[in-house]
């Protein structure tokens, strides 16, 4: 008998695309999930972007006191810290779904509150509402994140989550350049965006995730783990807590543009984020503790730059804060690193997660040292502060260095980079590839 008949080439092509796109649909399904929740994420966090810098720059413009203002930016990080300890308890009781909503809803409530009382205290007041809401919505996001997660893709799910949280908190900033801070529209936007993040997890038809882990803080093991990274994590909440409340009033009280002083908000974040790399691959071939003194002499070198010289040009201060950026947003992430080599793998959770908790105590100091400088002497001052503490990482840095020997490179885990310390809880550390050796172990 003879062969059948050949396939038409065209019905051929047909069999072929459809084998060769079977993989590319299998994945798009696999990451179908964790895409919808990071859209909610990215509303998330760019409304908490818009609305911390509105904040400020409306607070400036009502002739608020600069320690009113500093007092906001303590008081969002005493809410974040408080949520990060009692959130899970609200979310086990309530369910991961409408414990969202709750905390979705009642930060799109603040938002248009601050809009309608014009008031340094209320606002104060509803800041730290709005740091016990912010955590307990990060939480969920980040725990549903990682109940989606395998140790296959873990690493790809953490980028985009650093991907979204970057550029989503940038992008809410620069609202603020193309809106008009002295009205109410701007306020309106951000309870939208609060809004809108609602949307992927209350349609979502995805199981729920593990109940959330409850936060502990050992200081004494912290420290005797690591005191580097202890004091370290500490003091760059310091600095970076007086910056990221504070930054906005400086750029208003020296006289640059909303967009200009938008910009500079988002390129000391984006600067940071992109040294974060060449800085953790040089940490990986030496003694991490010589890039964290490095680094935080370079940003304390900068910021007295600008302390001493009094740039009043907007792309003369937008290059000063951007190269002070740069070295300061890399020092917690080292400074982390530094921690885990010291830790054994299955404590990486639970000493990531001190450390994140000691930066949260920080950011509660940092708005009030600040202000009190700024108050005292000239808007400069912000910077000032920044370098004080920064120079007081360099130098214990280089304390602890003669004292206790390095851990040997081949003992350590390669660097691994962290979004935003503003904006992650410790739920979130079990996105880190690294906490595979936890769950296969």
């Amino acid at each position: 008998m003879g062969r059948p008949p050949p396939k038409s080439l065209k019905q051929s092509a047909v069999i072929v695309s459809r084998r060769d796109s079977t993989p590319d649909r299998q994945m798009l399904a696999a990451y179908r999930p964790i895409l919808s929740l990071l859209r909610g994420t990215a509303f998330l966090l760019a409304a908490s972007g818009l609305h911390g810098l509105l904040l400020p720059l409306r607070g400036q413009m009502e002739g608020f006191s600069t320690a009113a203002l500093g007092l906001m930016g303590t008081a969002w990080a005493t809410g974040f810290v408080l949520g990060c300890y009692f959130a899970p308890r609200i979310v086990r009781r309530a369910g991961h779904v409408r414990a969202f909503g709750t905390f979705a809803s009642c930060a799109a409530i603040i938002a248009l509150l601050t809009g309608l009382i014009i008031d340094q205290y209320a606002w104060i007041l509803l800041r730290a509402f709005t740091g016990f809401v912010m955590a307990g919505a990060f939480m969920i996001i980040e725990s549903w994140l990682n109940e989606k997660a395998t140790n296959e893709n873990r690493g790809t799910v953490f980028g985009l989550y650093m991907m979204v949280t970057y550029a989503s908190i940038m992008g809410g900033q620069m609202i603020v350049a193309a809106g008009d801070v002295g009205s109410a529209s701007l306020f309106m936007i951000t309870g939208i965006f609060f809004c809108l993040s609602l949307i992927p997890t209350a349609v979502s038809t995805a199981s729920h995730p593990q109940p959330l882990q409850d936060v502990s803080l050992d200081l004494k093991g912290l420290y005797a783990n690591s005191p580097v990274a202890a004091f370290g994590c500490l003091l760059v909440g310091v600095a970076n807590g007086a910056w990221g409340t504070l930054g906005a009033v400086y750029g208003a009280r020296i006289g640059i543009s909303t967009a200009e002083i938008a910009l500079m908000m988002s390129i000391v974040v984006i600067a940071g984020a992109f040294m974060q790399l060449p800085a953790g691959r040089l940490s990986d071939r030496t003694d991490r503790r010589f890039v964290l003194a490095g680094a935080a002499a370079g940003s304390a070198f900068f910021a007295l730059l600008v302390f001493l010289f009094e740039p009043r040009l907007g792309p003369l201060v937008l290059i000063l804060t951007g190269a002070y950026g740069a070295f300061a947003y890399t020092l917690y992430s080292i400074a982390v690193a530094h921690a885990n080599d010291h830790a054994k793998a299955e404590d990486f959770v639970k000493v990531s997660g001190g450390l994140l908790i000691l930066y949260g105590f920080g950011t509660m100091i940092g708005p009030l040292f600040a202000a009190a400088m700024m108050e005292w002497w000239r808007p400069e001052s912000l910077f000032l502060a920044t370098a004080l503490a920064h120079l007081s990482i360099a130098g214990y840095t280089a304390l602890r260095i003669r004292r206790r020997a390095p851990v040997p490179i081949e003992d350590r885990d390669a660097f691994t980079t962290l979004p935003v310390e503003r904006s992650i809880t410790p739920q979130s550390l079990t996105l880190d590839p690294r906490t595979k050796n936890e769950t296969d172990g």
